[in-house]
């Protein structure tokens, strides 16, 4: 299989900027034709497993947690100024999804290490307890892109993450990308299902998640995916205000 692995972070992340831009431009422009929207449905998975990759492998939690939260925060401001809307977009979704999988990556941290004392593997069992029914708690308050199953999703493709910790060889066979495709497999299912509609067509992305290198790419685009949603929003609406003006 790791021959057919090779497709890079970059290049799952581009396809998934290409399918969305896809996606909203039949949202606005050719809402009856669906194919566009089921394009689309491809677009959130994988960007959800990259999230969860991205936080593998940061080697700062809190600049990464901080920069999407950030701009989460600029974009809703603008959400709210523009269409006085409280609707939290997918990078909130995804700043949510973070705050669970960092604590989730302490609390197994304790779990595995010798030295940790009960108290400090209950202490932070409990602080991704507290994690978990905040995220649900922000859900049942707000209306947040894809809900709290779209918040749980890249905590899947991490609850095999053990990189860094010693654990038993058993648990390590769980740590590959075959392992962490599956177990995302499930939880997409399960979002799916909740959503209902045509986003059972978003099974589909676990295919090219499939192909997927382990590698980010030689490109450093860090901050073009950063800024790309939010940019390609601006644009395609101001085609579509433009359009709906001159027609």
């Amino acid at each position: 299989m790791p021959r057919v692995r090779c497709l890079s972070g970059n290049t799952l992340k581009i396809f998934a900027a290409v399918c969305m831009v896809i996606d909203h431009v039949g949202l606005l422009f050719f809402p009856r034709v669906e194919l566009l929207r089921i394009v689309g449905r491809l677009a959130f998975p994988i960007f959800a497993f990259m999230i969860a990759e991205g936080a593998r492998y940061t080697k700062s939690r809190g600049r990464y947690i901080g920069t999407l939260g950030g701009l989460a925060l600029i974009c809703q401001i603008v959400y709210y100024l523009f269409d006085n809307s409280l609707y939290m977009c997918i990078l909130v979704t995804f700043t949510l999804s973070l705050i669970m999988i960092f604590a989730l990556q302490e609390f197994k941290r304790r779990l595995f290490d010798e030295k940790a004392t009960l108290l400090e593997r209950v202490t932070f069992g409990f602080i991704f307890l507290v994690a978990v029914l905040f995220c649900f708690y922000l859900n049942a308050v707000f209306t947040i892109d894809y809900g709290f199953g779209g918040c749980l999703l890249p905590l899947f493709a991490s609850l095999t993450d053990f990189r860094g910790l010693k654990v038993p060889k058993s648990l390590e066979r769980l740590d590959g990308l075959l392992c962490r495709v599956i177990i995302f497999g499930i939880g997409l299912i399960f979002v799916s299902y909740r959503l209902g509609g045509i986003q059972g067509y978003s099974l589909l992305a676990l295919v090219p998640l499939l192909l997927y290198s382990g590698e980010r790419g030689r490109a450093k685009m860090k901050y073009f995916f950063y800024l790309f949603y939010p940019l390609h929003l601006v644009i395609l609406e101001g085609i579509y205000i433009l359009y709906r003006y001159l027609g």
